[in-house]
């Protein structure tokens, strides 16, 4: 059995377990195993997706940024502000881009000139962004999201707009220093000054608009009743770097009741790069009622070379009552204090060891000061008390 009858054809062995083709010779003829020709085709199919992902690669998709100038603006009602938008092309797009705007608060129109622009691949264009406000627009900062549309393709961009309630010549607000540069997780310090024109009211500080997130604001004291307050703005860690501008608004009543309002704008710049120097200081000795004190500061300089501070602010942050001022109930707080800011020459050089002011030669009568209100409700509840003062600075190596 397994002969072939017919002479010189090949025999076949027969089909069962272990048996298979053989070849003329009688030993087995071997399979190509079908995984392999899987594999080739695998390898094929990931070829041709490698192909595919970097031909995507080399061919972007169309679409369009849009970009605004400047990112925030502060008006009074019924000012105007305008903003620049620009639209580039990327990845081959070209067509008409419809503009749009949302966000803007009540009472406020806002137009584009012009309302569509038209771009060629690789091409940028502009517009302007006007936005009128009316003298009834609520005072406040707004969000605004500026978007360009073209069929499915699209892009948007966000800005805001803080709307001031309209100044008055009362009182006038200037702060110093404009800018402050610190790391996230500090606190800068602003000084403001209050000019009064026939106005003896208390003026109330806020921060209208401007602050980064995580970021808080402190005026002390608030409402002011004399010609200053100073304005600490205390970030985290968790504060956004990058450049913000801060509206400050004053408001006091007149003596038939109306409201009038002051405002200045200060900047701060959080950059996580900045090595943060130290500055120290106590009140020497207890003061009382009307009378104030110097503040020898303390330096610290972290980066081992000379260091040009170009400002240098102190602010009270906190009271602490004396055992007796607590236990009878009398009030003190940093509102009973006011401070004098350093008046001394621009930029002030610390050398790599740092260094007090005294050390540095500048006149004790430009250091800051701090001093104690004399008014009939202090008089004993800051007796003795104890002051927590935050300072703030900045500056750069040589």
């Amino acid at each position: 059995m397994g002969e072939n009858p017919v002479p010189g054809l090949p025999s076949f062995a027969p089909f069962g377990k272990g048996h298979g083709v053989h070849d003329q010779d009688g030993r087995p003829r071997r399979r190509k195993p079908a995984v392999f020709k899987a594999a080739l085709i695998s390898l094929a199919l990931l070829l041709g997706s490698a192909g595919a992902l970097i031909a995507a690669s080399n061919n972007p998709k169309p679409g369009i940024t849009v970009q605004v100038s400047p990112a925030s603006q502060s008006v009074q009602q019924g000012q105007s502000a305008a903003y620049t938008v620009t639209v580039t092309s990327t990845g081959g797009f070209s067509g008409p881009v419809n503009l749009a705007s949302a966000g803007l608060p009540a009472g406020v129109s806002g137009s584009f000139t012009p309302q569509s622009i038209t771009l060629a691949s690789g091409t940028t264009a502009t517009a302007t962004l006007n936005a009128a406000t009316a003298p009834t627009t609520p005072a406040g900062t707004s969000p605004i999201t500026i978007t360009g549309t073209s069929g499915k393709v699209s892009g948007n961009v966000n800005a805001s707009l803080t709307v001031n309630y309209k100044m008055t010549s009362a009182f006038s607000v200037a702060a110093t220093p404009d800018s402050v540069t610190i790391p996230p997780g500090a606190t800068a310090v602003y000084s403001l000054q209050l000019a009064r024109n026939n106005f003896s009211g208390p003026v109330s500080f806020s921060v209208l608009g401007g602050l980064p997130a995580g970021a808080t604001a402190q005026f002390s004291p608030n409402p002011a009743t004399g010609s200053s307050t100073t304005l600490q703005v205390a970030t985290t860690a968790a504060s956004p770097t990058g450049t913000s501008n801060l509206y400050l608004v004053g408001t006091g009543k007149d003596a038939s009741g109306k409201a009038q309002y002051a405002y200045a704008n200060v900047q701060l710049v959080l950059d996580s790069t900045v090595k943060q120097f130290a500055i120290a200081g106590k009140v020497p000795g207890t003061l009382s009622p009307g009378t104030s004190a110097a503040l020898d500061l303390q330096i610290s300089n972290p980066i081992n070379k000379s260091l040009s501070l170009t400002n240098l602010s102190v602010a009270v942050a906190g009271v602490t009552r004396n055992a007796d001022a607590v236990a009878r109930n009398l009030a003190c707080t940093p509102a009973d204090f006011a401070v004098t800011q350093y008046s001394g020459p621009y930029p002030l050089t610390v050398p790599a060891a740092g260094g007090t002011l005294s050390g540095l030669r500048v006149a004790q009568s430009a250091w800051p000061r701090v001093g104690m209100l004399d008014t009939s409700a202090n008089q004993d509840g800051c007796k003795g008390a104890t002051l927590q003062l935050a300072y703030s600075g900045s500056g750069q190596g040589n």
